[in-house]
């Protein structure tokens, strides 16, 4: 079979919502190559295993490739694909240069174009995330291995807004949790939970292609193989308290998440949300303080900031 790759030249902030278009377009699979990932690989800074130099990447801004098989003409989705990413700047975003290119590919090129790109990375204190390929293993006894195919994910788990959902997750699990995952992308955060100690978790998405990468990853990881991932307008027509609620997403889409999370946790339920750039922090916080939370702490990498809130209790 024939691939077709499109590709597009964007800003490192706007690396999420640009696969998250790809994808809503029906691509098969997300390869991601963001330079802010490899400045953050530094020696020594998060532990990682492999040397920089040896990895191709590039210096500046971020190129996401996405796969769509010769079932989907290509030509008809372009201009689409082309608007939404120049429409990124109403949501505080810069897509800029915003560029798409495409180009044919066969099936062994797809296949494999991910491997060179990919590898083991110690992305928090208790977590490690590792291609389904690399026979990696723990080098400490509280290091968990995370194991993904990034050829059907969202990039590697390594992007900021991504480490700032696992940093809160570490900061707030006690262990015994139920927990809502919303847009769960790859499954990252939903394994990650489990290995932290949540004992039940149902992972949505708005895509289909997502759900389906989200089961992928869930089912290479021993640990994760009773989440429950199904496609889901964030929690519309979801009506069962749980103890968290987690969500990396944008801004823009949080704000309408807000009193769903609120309507479905307990009292003294936690609320962690990423994926907000700067900009927007005061308007996810302050819908967030109206609803009724109580913002613990403010998390922040690069451009992005991450939310940790709680429904309060009558002790609060």
């Amino acid at each position: 079979m024939e691939w077709t790759e499109v590709s597009v030249i964007t800003t490192n902030e706007a690396v999420e919502a640009v696969s998250n278009i790809l994808q809503e377009a029906g691509a098969s699979g997300v390869k991601i190559d963001d330079a802010a990932d490899y400045a953050n690989l530094k020696p020594g800074k998060y532990g990682e295993v492999v040397d920089l130099a040896t990895i191709p990447h590039r210096t500046s801004g971020a190129e996401i490739s996405a796969y769509y098989p010769e079932t989907i003409f290509v030509p008809e989705i372009l201009p689409t694909i082309k608007q939404r990413v120049s429409d990124l700047t109403k949501f505080g975003l810069d897509p800029t240069p915003g560029t798409v290119t495409t180009k044919a590919v066969d099936d062994e090129s797809w296949a494999t174009a991910w491997q060179k790109y990919y590898h083991p990375v110690r992305v928090t204190r208790y977590l490690t995330v590792s291609p389904s390929w690399e026979n990696y293993q723990p080098v400490q006894a509280d290091e968990h291995v995370i194991r993904l195919d990034p050829g059907m994910a969202f990039g590697t788990g390594t992007h900021p807004t991504t480490r700032l959902s696992l940093t809160a997750l570490e900061m707030v699990v006690r262990g015994g949790e139920t927990m809502y995952d919303v847009g769960t992308g790859s499954g990252v955060l939903s394994i990650a939970a489990k290995y932290l100690g949540v004992k039940d978790i149902t992972a949505f998405d708005l895509d289909d292609v997502a759900v389906r990468s989200a089961k992928t990853n869930l089912d290479l990881n021993p640990v994760a193989t009773d989440i429950v991932a199904e496609p889901n307008d964030l929690l519309n027509g979801i009506h069962k308290p749980v103890d968290l609620v987690v969500a990396n997403i944008l801004a823009e889409i949080i704000l309408p998440l807000i009193p769903q999370a609120w309507e479905n946790l307990h009292d003294g339920g936690y609320f962690l949300t990423s994926g907000i750039i700067a900009d927007k922090l005061d308007e996810v916080v302050a819908a967030q303080k109206k609803q009724g939370f109580i913002i613990d702490n403010i998390l922040q990498m690069k451009d992005w900031r991450g939310v940790i809130a709680h429904k309060p209790t009558e002790d609060d």
